[in-house]
Protein backbone atom coordinates (compact mmCIF):
# COMPACT_ATOMS: atom_id res chain seq x y z
CA UNK A 1 0.00 0.00 0.00
CA UNK A 2 1.05 3.75 -0.73
CA UNK A 3 -0.56 5.62 2.19
CA UNK A 4 2.34 6.47 5.12
CA UNK A 5 1.34 5.28 8.37
CA UNK A 6 -0.30 7.97 10.75
CA UNK A 7 1.05 8.70 13.78
CA UNK A 8 -2.07 11.32 14.48
CA UNK A 9 -5.31 10.08 13.07
CA UNK A 10 -8.45 12.22 13.08
CA UNK A 11 -10.87 12.03 15.02
CA UNK A 12 -14.43 11.79 13.79
CA UNK A 13 -17.83 11.52 15.74
CA UNK A 14 -20.38 11.67 13.56
CA UNK A 15 -21.43 9.49 10.51
CA UNK A 16 -21.52 12.43 8.28
CA UNK A 17 -17.88 13.59 9.06
CA UNK A 18 -16.48 9.59 8.74
CA UNK A 19 -17.96 9.49 5.68
CA UNK A 20 -16.51 12.77 3.94
CA UNK A 21 -13.18 12.25 5.60
CA UNK A 22 -12.98 8.59 3.97
CA UNK A 23 -14.11 9.62 0.45
CA UNK A 24 -11.26 11.90 0.78
CA UNK A 25 -8.90 9.48 1.96
CA UNK A 26 -9.61 7.05 -0.68
CA UNK A 27 -10.01 9.31 -3.47
CA UNK A 28 -6.29 10.60 -2.88
CA UNK A 29 -5.18 7.12 -2.42
CA UNK A 30 -6.12 5.70 -5.90
CA UNK A 31 -3.71 4.47 -8.10
CA UNK A 32 -3.32 4.52 -11.80
CA UNK A 33 -6.69 2.22 -12.24
CA UNK A 34 -8.70 4.04 -9.97
CA UNK A 35 -9.01 1.84 -6.82
CA UNK A 36 -8.56 1.82 -3.67
CA UNK A 37 -9.23 -0.12 -0.35
CA UNK A 38 -10.78 0.60 3.23
CA UNK A 39 -10.28 -1.35 6.46
CA UNK A 40 -12.64 -0.91 9.15
CA UNK A 41 -11.90 -1.98 12.53
CA UNK A 42 -14.71 -1.96 14.57
CA UNK A 43 -13.77 -2.07 18.70
CA UNK A 44 -15.27 -0.90 22.08
CA UNK A 45 -12.65 1.70 22.59
CA UNK A 46 -9.91 0.71 25.94
CA UNK A 47 -7.34 -0.97 23.30
CA UNK A 48 -4.81 -3.15 23.77
CA UNK A 49 -1.94 -4.72 21.51
CA UNK A 50 -4.60 -7.06 20.08
CA UNK A 51 -6.78 -4.38 18.86
CA UNK A 52 -3.04 -3.14 17.52
CA UNK A 53 -2.24 -6.64 15.63
CA UNK A 54 -5.91 -5.56 14.24
CA UNK A 55 -5.26 -1.88 12.99
CA UNK A 56 -1.60 -3.37 11.81
CA UNK A 57 -3.68 -5.99 9.38
CA UNK A 58 -5.65 -3.51 8.04
CA UNK A 59 -3.00 -0.86 7.54
CA UNK A 60 -1.09 -3.94 5.39
CA UNK A 61 -3.87 -4.49 3.45
CA UNK A 62 -5.55 -1.87 2.76
CA UNK A 63 -5.17 2.42 1.23
CA UNK A 64 -7.19 3.59 4.32
CA UNK A 65 -7.77 2.57 7.78
CA UNK A 66 -10.77 3.23 10.06
CA UNK A 67 -10.87 2.17 13.74
CA UNK A 68 -14.38 2.69 15.67
CA UNK A 69 -14.53 3.50 19.26
CA UNK A 70 -17.68 2.93 20.53
CA UNK A 71 -18.85 1.46 24.19
CA UNK A 72 -22.13 -0.15 22.67
CA UNK A 73 -24.69 -0.43 25.60
CA UNK A 74 -26.40 -3.13 23.98
CA UNK A 75 -24.22 -5.79 25.18
CA UNK A 76 -24.13 -5.08 28.58
CA UNK A 77 -26.55 -7.21 31.06
CA UNK A 78 -25.64 -5.48 34.03
CA UNK A 79 -25.53 -2.00 33.85
CA UNK A 80 -22.86 -1.62 36.52
CA UNK A 81 -20.51 -3.41 34.30
CA UNK A 82 -21.52 -1.22 31.41
CA UNK A 83 -20.38 2.14 33.56
CA UNK A 84 -16.84 0.37 34.87
CA UNK A 85 -16.07 -0.16 31.10
CA UNK A 86 -12.96 1.62 30.52
CA UNK A 87 -13.54 4.68 27.98
CA UNK A 88 -9.74 6.09 27.71
CA UNK A 89 -10.07 8.08 24.04
CA UNK A 90 -6.75 9.46 24.08
CA UNK A 91 -4.60 6.70 24.91
CA UNK A 92 -7.10 4.38 22.27
CA UNK A 93 -6.19 7.16 19.35
CA UNK A 94 -1.96 7.15 20.39
CA UNK A 95 -2.65 2.91 20.16
CA UNK A 96 -4.30 2.86 16.69
CA UNK A 97 -1.91 6.08 15.57
CA UNK A 98 0.74 3.61 15.96
CA UNK A 99 -0.63 0.63 14.60
CA UNK A 100 -1.43 3.18 11.22
CA UNK A 101 -4.83 4.32 11.28
CA UNK A 102 -6.36 7.01 9.57
CA UNK A 103 -9.30 7.94 11.50
CA UNK A 104 -10.82 7.30 14.75
CA UNK A 105 -14.73 7.25 14.52
CA UNK A 106 -15.79 7.66 17.95
CA UNK A 107 -19.41 8.80 18.10
CA UNK A 108 -21.75 9.56 20.95
CA UNK A 109 -24.32 7.07 22.28
CA UNK A 110 -27.00 9.52 20.09
CA UNK A 111 -24.81 9.43 17.12
CA UNK A 112 -25.92 5.97 16.80
CA UNK A 113 -29.14 5.36 18.18
CA UNK A 114 -30.51 8.89 17.75
CA UNK A 115 -34.00 7.61 19.17
CA UNK A 116 -32.57 5.68 22.16
CA UNK A 117 -32.64 2.13 22.60
CA UNK A 118 -33.75 0.66 19.47
CA UNK A 119 -37.00 -0.70 18.95
CA UNK A 120 -35.73 -3.18 16.10
CA UNK A 121 -32.74 -5.50 17.01
CA UNK A 122 -31.40 -8.12 14.80
CA UNK A 123 -31.05 -11.46 16.04
CA UNK A 124 -28.10 -13.67 16.47
CA UNK A 125 -30.00 -16.96 16.10
CA UNK A 126 -28.94 -20.61 17.16
CA UNK A 127 -25.69 -19.51 16.74
CA UNK A 128 -26.11 -16.66 19.97
CA UNK A 129 -28.33 -18.64 22.32
CA UNK A 130 -25.30 -21.03 23.29
CA UNK A 131 -21.66 -20.61 25.28
CA UNK A 132 -21.59 -16.69 25.99
CA UNK A 133 -25.16 -15.70 24.76
CA UNK A 134 -26.80 -18.32 27.41
CA UNK A 135 -24.11 -16.38 29.88
CA UNK A 136 -24.95 -13.26 28.29
CA UNK A 137 -28.90 -13.23 27.08
CA UNK A 138 -29.20 -10.49 24.55
CA UNK A 139 -25.52 -9.75 24.10
CA UNK A 140 -24.68 -11.30 20.35
CA UNK A 141 -28.27 -9.74 19.86
CA UNK A 142 -27.06 -6.66 20.43
CA UNK A 143 -23.44 -6.88 19.11
CA UNK A 144 -25.15 -7.61 16.04
CA UNK A 145 -27.09 -4.60 15.92
CA UNK A 146 -24.16 -2.40 16.19
CA UNK A 147 -22.12 -3.93 13.87
CA UNK A 148 -24.40 -4.08 11.12
CA UNK A 149 -24.43 -0.03 11.77
CA UNK A 150 -20.79 0.23 11.66
CA UNK A 151 -20.73 -1.81 8.80
CA UNK A 152 -22.94 0.51 7.29
CA UNK A 153 -21.59 3.79 8.16
CA UNK A 154 -17.67 2.54 6.77
CA UNK A 155 -19.06 1.23 3.40
CA UNK A 156 -17.45 3.62 0.94
CA UNK A 157 -19.50 6.42 0.02
CA UNK A 158 -21.19 5.44 -3.43
CA UNK A 159 -20.05 9.00 -4.45
CA UNK A 160 -16.71 8.15 -4.08
CA UNK A 161 -14.87 8.40 -7.62
CA UNK A 162 -12.45 5.35 -6.66
CA UNK A 163 -13.16 2.07 -6.93
CA UNK A 164 -13.09 0.54 -3.85
CA UNK A 165 -12.83 -2.91 -1.72
CA UNK A 166 -14.13 -3.02 1.63
CA UNK A 167 -12.48 -5.11 4.93
CA UNK A 168 -13.71 -5.31 8.23
CA UNK A 169 -11.48 -7.01 10.37
CA UNK A 170 -12.09 -8.59 13.91
CA UNK A 171 -10.36 -11.04 16.49
CA UNK A 172 -10.44 -14.69 16.43
CA UNK A 173 -10.41 -14.27 20.82
CA UNK A 174 -14.13 -13.73 19.96
CA UNK A 175 -14.87 -16.89 18.33
CA UNK A 176 -18.34 -16.49 18.43
CA UNK A 177 -19.27 -12.89 18.02
CA UNK A 178 -16.62 -13.70 14.50
CA UNK A 179 -19.15 -16.78 13.89
CA UNK A 180 -22.06 -14.95 13.93
CA UNK A 181 -20.75 -12.05 12.40
CA UNK A 182 -19.55 -14.13 9.48
CA UNK A 183 -23.01 -15.64 9.13
CA UNK A 184 -24.71 -11.69 8.99
CA UNK A 185 -22.60 -10.54 5.81
CA UNK A 186 -23.20 -13.55 4.34
CA UNK A 187 -27.13 -14.29 5.03
CA UNK A 188 -28.11 -10.80 4.83
CA UNK A 189 -25.70 -9.88 1.48
CA UNK A 190 -23.33 -7.32 3.26
CA UNK A 191 -20.49 -6.21 0.49
CA UNK A 192 -17.53 -6.81 3.09
CA UNK A 193 -15.33 -9.35 3.08
CA UNK A 194 -14.28 -10.30 6.71
CA UNK A 195 -10.75 -10.87 8.12
CA UNK A 196 -10.20 -12.67 10.94
CA UNK A 197 -7.45 -11.97 12.98
CA UNK A 198 -5.58 -14.48 15.54
CA UNK A 199 -5.48 -14.38 19.24
CA UNK A 200 -2.10 -11.99 20.78
CA UNK A 201 -1.45 -13.43 24.00
CA UNK A 202 1.04 -12.59 26.77
CA UNK A 203 4.17 -14.20 26.85
CA UNK A 204 3.27 -16.48 28.95
CA UNK A 205 0.00 -17.48 27.39
CA UNK A 206 -3.02 -15.32 28.62
CA UNK A 207 -5.25 -14.34 25.94
CA UNK A 208 -5.16 -10.43 25.73
CA UNK A 209 -8.20 -8.91 26.64
CA UNK A 210 -9.72 -5.19 28.27
CA UNK A 211 -10.63 -7.05 31.19
CA UNK A 212 -7.30 -8.50 31.98
CA UNK A 213 -6.74 -4.79 34.01
CA UNK A 214 -9.00 -6.44 36.52
CA UNK A 215 -6.86 -9.12 37.41
CA UNK A 216 -4.58 -9.12 40.47
CA UNK A 217 -1.67 -10.31 40.17
CA UNK A 218 -2.58 -13.63 41.64
CA UNK A 219 -5.99 -14.46 39.58
CA UNK A 220 -3.77 -13.27 36.44
CA UNK A 221 -1.38 -16.20 37.73
CA UNK A 222 -4.53 -18.68 37.83
CA UNK A 223 -5.95 -18.02 34.40
CA UNK A 224 -3.01 -19.03 32.75
CA UNK A 225 -4.74 -22.30 33.50
CA UNK A 226 -7.13 -21.60 30.43
CA UNK A 227 -4.38 -21.54 27.97
CA UNK A 228 -2.77 -24.36 29.30
CA UNK A 229 -6.18 -26.57 29.04
CA UNK A 230 -6.34 -24.89 25.31
CA UNK A 231 -2.51 -25.90 24.40
CA UNK A 232 -3.16 -29.85 26.07
CA UNK A 233 -5.84 -30.18 23.30
CA UNK A 234 -3.42 -28.37 20.51
CA UNK A 235 -1.06 -31.18 21.86
CA UNK A 236 -3.21 -34.38 21.24
CA UNK A 237 -4.08 -33.13 17.97
CA UNK A 238 -1.15 -32.92 16.42
CA UNK A 239 -0.47 -36.05 18.04
CA UNK A 240 -3.51 -37.50 16.29
CA UNK A 241 -4.43 -38.77 19.75
CA UNK A 242 -8.09 -38.55 21.19
CA UNK A 243 -8.66 -35.33 22.78
CA UNK A 244 -10.13 -36.48 25.58
CA UNK A 245 -11.09 -32.85 27.11
CA UNK A 246 -12.21 -34.43 30.23
CA UNK A 247 -8.78 -33.73 31.10
CA UNK A 248 -8.78 -30.47 30.57
CA UNK A 249 -11.54 -29.45 32.46
CA UNK A 250 -10.30 -31.56 35.30
CA UNK A 251 -7.25 -29.06 35.06
CA UNK A 252 -9.30 -26.37 34.75
CA UNK A 253 -10.82 -26.95 38.03
CA UNK A 254 -8.09 -27.85 39.74
CA UNK A 255 -6.95 -24.15 39.45
CA UNK A 256 -7.79 -21.81 43.01
CA UNK A 257 -10.41 -19.18 42.27
CA UNK A 258 -10.76 -20.02 38.54
CA UNK A 259 -14.81 -21.21 38.15
CA UNK A 260 -15.38 -23.20 35.10
CA UNK A 261 -18.18 -22.12 32.93
CA UNK A 262 -17.87 -24.65 29.63
CA UNK A 263 -14.95 -26.00 27.77
CA UNK A 264 -16.14 -27.27 24.80
CA UNK A 265 -14.74 -28.89 21.35
CA UNK A 266 -16.71 -27.59 18.21
CA UNK A 267 -16.98 -27.69 14.47
CA UNK A 268 -15.82 -24.18 13.62
CA UNK A 269 -18.66 -23.52 11.45
CA UNK A 270 -21.44 -24.25 13.31
CA UNK A 271 -20.25 -23.83 16.81
CA UNK A 272 -21.62 -27.26 17.26
CA UNK A 273 -20.40 -29.95 19.79
CA UNK A 274 -18.40 -32.56 17.60
CA UNK A 275 -19.21 -36.15 18.78
CA UNK A 276 -16.43 -38.20 16.76
CA UNK A 277 -12.68 -37.94 17.83
CA UNK A 278 -12.96 -36.66 21.18
CA UNK A 279 -12.57 -39.16 23.86
CA UNK A 280 -11.99 -42.67 22.17
CA UNK A 281 -10.93 -42.45 18.79
CA UNK A 282 -7.47 -40.58 17.03
CA UNK A 283 -8.73 -37.00 16.41
CA UNK A 284 -8.68 -35.97 12.59
CA UNK A 285 -9.92 -32.98 10.75
CA UNK A 286 -10.18 -29.19 12.32
CA UNK A 287 -11.76 -28.55 15.68
CA UNK A 288 -12.53 -25.41 17.91
CA UNK A 289 -11.50 -25.61 21.64
CA UNK A 290 -13.75 -23.03 23.32
CA UNK A 291 -13.39 -22.15 27.08
CA UNK A 292 -15.41 -19.64 29.42
CA UNK A 293 -14.15 -19.15 33.50
CA UNK A 294 -15.05 -16.20 36.07
CA UNK A 295 -11.56 -15.10 37.85
CA UNK A 296 -12.02 -13.63 40.64
CA UNK A 297 -15.26 -11.01 39.64
CA UNK A 298 -13.51 -10.97 35.78
CA UNK A 299 -14.84 -13.48 33.13
CA UNK A 300 -12.45 -14.29 30.38
CA UNK A 301 -12.95 -16.32 27.15
CA UNK A 302 -10.31 -17.79 24.93
CA UNK A 303 -10.69 -20.34 22.57
CA UNK A 304 -7.60 -22.22 20.16
CA UNK A 305 -8.25 -23.83 16.66
CA UNK A 306 -6.98 -27.28 16.16
CA UNK A 307 -6.03 -29.08 13.13
CA UNK A 308 -5.00 -33.35 13.23
CA UNK A 309 -1.27 -33.16 12.60
CA UNK A 310 -0.69 -29.78 12.94
CA UNK A 311 0.80 -27.62 15.67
Amino acid sequence: MNTPIRTHPRVVTTVAELQVAARALLEAAAGDDGTASLGLVPTMGALHEGHGRLIAQARAENDVVVVSDFVNPLQFNDPADYERYPRVLDDDVALAGQHGADLVFAPAESEVYPDGPPRVLLSAGTLGEKFEGAARPGHFDGMLTVVAKLLHYGQPDASTRASTRYRAYFGQKDAQQLAIVRRLVRDLGYPVEIRAVPIVRSARGLALSSRNQFLSEEQAEAALVLSRALFLMQERAAAREPLRPDDAVALVRSAPGVDLDYFEVVDPATLEPMAQNCAESPFVGDALVLVAATVGSVRLIDNLPITAGSV
